[in-house]
C-alpha cells in the first residue's frame, strides 16, 4: 500500500524560535520536518523547494465503494533521484535526505548509486546539492555537501561514514520550532557568503 500526504495543513507559527527538543519528544520524521520547512520557506517566499513524489506503477486497485479506492498493489516505474529540489535565490536546489538509527555511523546502503549519480549530474549543471542526514538517537541533523558525500561513497574502503566523520565535516543543523530544519542558513553561508 502506498500512502500519500493527507492534504491537512498544520497550524504553524512564523515566529522563529529555537528550542532544544528530543526527536521522540517531537514525534516526526526527517521528511516531515523538511516538508514543514519548505512549507514556511514557501510562505515567506524565500524558496520554492518541494518533496518529489516516487514515481509508480499501479497494478490493482480495489472498489470496496465507488467512493472509496484503494491501491492494493504497485512497483516503482524507474529508479527515484533524490528527494527535494527547487530554486533558491536563483539557483537550483537538489538534496537527498536520509535517517539513521545508529548512534555510530551512517550506512552506505542508504544511499542508492543511481543517487549519487543524480547529484553528480546536478552539480555539474551547477545547482546547489546537499545530502541532510538526521542520527535519529542522537537527535542530530547534518547538512552534508555533496561533493563531500560523494567522495566518501566512491572511495568505497568502507561500508559506512562513522559518526566523527559528520562531526567534522558536516554542519549540525540546530532544532529550531519554526522552521524544524533551517538549512537555507547554511546555504547562505556556504554558497552566498552570508551569516
Amino acid at each position: 500500500m502506498i500512502g500519500y500526504p493527507n492534504g491537512k495543513t498544520a497550524s504553524r507559527s512564523l515566529n522563529p524560535q529555537t528550542v532544544k527538543q528530543s526527536a521522540g519528544g517531537r514525534g516526526m520524521s526527517l521528511e516531515n520536518d523538511l516538508n514543514k520547512t519548505n512549507d514556511y520557506y514557501l510562505q515567506l517566499d524565500k524558496a520554492v523547494i518541494h518533496k518529489k513524489p516516487t514515481p509508480i506503477q499501479i497494478v490493482q486497485v480495489d472498489y470496496p465503494k465507488r467512493s472509496a479506492a484503494k491501491i492494493t498493489e504497485a512497483y516503482f516505474k524507474v529508479p527515484s533521484t533524490t528527494d527535494y529540489n527547487g530554486v533558491y535565490r536563483g539557483k537550483a536546489i537538489d538534496f537527498e535526505a536520509k535517517e539513521t538509527r545508529s548512534k555510530t555511523a551512517f550506512p552506505f546502503s542508504h544511499i542508492h548509486p543511481h543517487q549519487i549519480e543524480h547529484l553528480e549530474r546536478v552539480l555539474r549543471q551547477g545547482a546547489i546539492a546537499f545530502v541532510i542526514v538526521r542520527f535519529i538517537l542522537l537527535d542530530e541533523t547534518y547538512f552534508v555537501e555533496a561533493e563531500k558525500m560523494i567522495r566518501q561513497y566512491r572511495l568505497a574502503e568502507r561500508k559506512s561514514l562513522p559518526y566523527s566523520w559528520f562531526v567534522q565535516e558536516g554542519i549540525l543543523i540546530p532544532y529550531s520550532l519554526t522552521p524544524p530544519v533551517h538549512y537555507l542558513r547554511v546555504i547562505d553561508e556556504l554558497y552566498f557568503k552570508e551569516k
